[in-house]
């Protein structure tokens, strides 16, 4: 569907904190510099560069002091704009809390969210010290009520869609039964895109905003993912669920859905170029190019 260029933001928001990963925060500037060239606003989010230095818990989530000033400079760059629709590169998956719960109050409350990834992201402090895990949740208007509050009109269960979820623990299975969130997983998506496409059709939603959290993707395909991490012991995910979808099969799905609803915002996370990374710290270790003055 056509838009007006002008009226689409695009936030760079090299968010590391919500995982306490530092490493997203080179991703999410390198998946800035490979996606397309913008043709409306770019805006940067501020966030501090890792240091090294551990990051402290506070009331029982990691660096909230830290997420929740990035949660407002981001809602505050929005509302400079007052966007039609949002792009995000990110950054760990909290990066999208601000630009959906935006998207849902200037839709009406009506917004659809289609939740490409392979972990539900409903857990809360009880069970979990990391914020990126939590943010559907808070945009359900659950969890954390410093998050939740943010979120002036909560997401509708009923608009809310997972694509390529994979296994989930006992407490996130509550959740997500409670709250009745439908979902379709890897197997069920690999051939065709029926699932989504008839939940759009109940729903009725004319906007629809997409999560895609990379790590939905096969790890022995797409190398720049967390499970990918090389130079770890082998068992070191164990019991995580990981990603099975092949990268053409998230391009159908999300072209398939572009073509029934109006797509008003896309946040793309968890961007980890191993490679990359490793050929940056490389080169800055190099004589004439690092530190070294030889």
């Amino acid at each position: 569907m056509t838009h007006t260029p002008d009226k689409t933001l695009r936030l760079l928001f090299p968010q590391w904190q919500g995982g306490n990963n530092p490493p997203y925060f080179f991703g999410a500037q390198l998946l800035a510099w490979l996606a397309p060239e913008a043709s409306g606003p770019v805006e940067h989010v501020p966030v501090a560069a890792p240091d090294g230095q551990p990051l402290p818990l506070e009331d029982g989530i990691v660096a909230r002091t830290a997420l929740l000033q990035q949660l407002e400079h981001a809602r505050q760059l929005i509302d400079r704009h007052q966007p039609e629709r949002l792009v995000v590169l990110g950054g760990d998956c909290l990066v999208d809390l601000a630009p959906f719960a935006y998207l849902n109050e200037r839709y009406d409350g009506e917004l659809a969210v289609l939740w490409v990834d392979a972990h539900p992201d409903v857990i809360t402090p009880k069970d979990f010290q990391h914020a990126h895990a939590m943010v559907l949740g808070n945009l359900l208007g659950e969890g954390d009520r410093d998050f939740a509050d943010t979120v002036r009109v909560p997401l509708k269960p009923a608009n809310v869609m997972y694509a390529g979820l994979r296994e989930t623990m006992a407490v996130e299975t509550a959740t997500l039964e409670r709250l009745g969130l439908r979902s379709a997983g890897p197997a069920e998506l690999a051939d065709t895109s029926a699932p989504v496409l008839q939940w759009l059709r109940e729903t009725g939603a004319r906007h629809l905003a997409i999560h895609l959290d990379l790590d939905v993707l096969d790890p022995g395909l797409f190398r720049s993912l967390l499970f990918a991490q090389p130079d770890i012991p082998a068992d070191t995910f164990d019991g995580i669920a990981q990603g099975a979808m092949r990268m053409e099969q998230v391009i159908r799905l999300l072209a398939d859905v572009a073509e029934v609803v109006d797509v008003v915002g896309i946040g793309v996370a968890e961007h980890l170029p191993w490679d990359a990374l490793a050929m940056k710290n490389m080169l800055a270790r190099l004589p004439l190019l690092g530190n070294s003055r030889r």
